[in-house]
């Protein structure tokens, strides 16, 4: 399996033509922006390799992906986490449930007043050896590897189909994805902040590149939201996609992505490709709250 070209839809959306780049479609085990991320270690040799180590959410699209990474290359995946809800131990579902069924050694931490990253770099990595290390979301100098690709496919077929007057969006966790595109692609990326506000997207884009000038250019969300709180609006926004296109997105990124697009200037004024970046594994547990909580 490549995990490469995607094909690119044609979608109707609010009564406008946007272009849809499927890496939802990639692979049922290995899809999305983490399977670009992630590609450069899916095609190195593990031969003195015995475990990745990495950290974030219980119910990251992250662990799971990378849970899938670690049976393919057969190794051990240890992923630290703050916390784990009483309720999702005993009912295990999406991301969490299918990386534990990939054997993910997932781990919670008492790290006081450190961070999770401090954590782990001060207390952990010390003591291990033959592994690899992925910070949270996959924000790593090697995922330009698969993004450089990802910005290939996509110049190549705006050449081939001579599309004018176009722009790439997708919505931001790190930021690692639109930050590598925009190097690589020959047209503008947009993007919006999905974890934490505008100014915290600009501190992780100049973690990986210091120079402003070749940012994406970052929309402004409505209102400030806080990730993985609910919002009725990212419900009804999930619904509405689901009826007007038949495809599925991701609750916790693409539903603040959409909603943020299309109030945009750029969205009335221009050609738009949209990146579905999978992650829709997630979208079990978010489901059911939204549902306990509004149905």
């Amino acid at each position: 399996m490549e995990y490469i070209n995607s094909r690119i839809d044609s979608i109707n959306f609010e009564n406008h033509q946007v272009f849809l780049k499927r890496d939802d479609l990639l692979s049922k085990e290995f899809s999305g922006n983490k399977a670009r991320k992630f590609y450069y270690f899916l095609n190195q040799d593990y031969k003195d390799i015995k475990k990745i180590i990495s950290f974030g959410s219980p119910q990251a699209n992250s662990l799971y992906s990378l849970s899938v990474l670690s049976k393919i290359k057969k190794v051990k995946l240890d992923f630290y986490v703050s916390h784990i809800a009483s309720f999702l131990k005993k009912n295990p579902q999406g991301n969490y449930k299918e990386a534990l069924k990939n054997g993910a050694n997932i781990i919670e931490i008492q790290k006081d007043d450190l961070t999770s990253q401090e954590y782990i770099e001060k207390e952990i990595l010390k003591d291990e050896k033959e592994f690899i290390y992925i910070e949270e979301g996959g924000r790593v100098k090697e995922a330009e590897y698969g993004i450089k690709i990802l910005a290939q496919e996509i110049n190549t077929w705006i050449k081939e189909n001579k599309k004018e007057n176009l722009k790439v969006f997708l919505p931001s966790g790190t930021g690692t994805t639109a930050l590598f595109l925009q190097k690589h692609l020959e047209v503008e990326v947009l993007t919006c902040p999905c974890v934490g506000d505008e100014s915290y997207l600009k501190k992780q884009f100049l973690q990986l590149n210091p120079d402003e000038s070749k940012h994406p250019t970052i929309l402004k969300t409505q209102k400030k939201y806080h990730f993985g709180k609910l919002y009725k609006e990212f419900y009804e926004m999930h619904l509405e996609l689901l009826k007007q296109t038949n495809i599925e997105f991701d609750l916790l990124y693409d539903s603040l992505g959409w909603l943020t697009l299309i109030s945009s200037n750029a969205f009335q004024n221009n050609k738009i490709l949209y990146i579905h970046q999978g992650g829709i594994l997630g979208n079990e547990s978010m489901i059911n709250r939204y549902k306990n909580k509004y149905l």
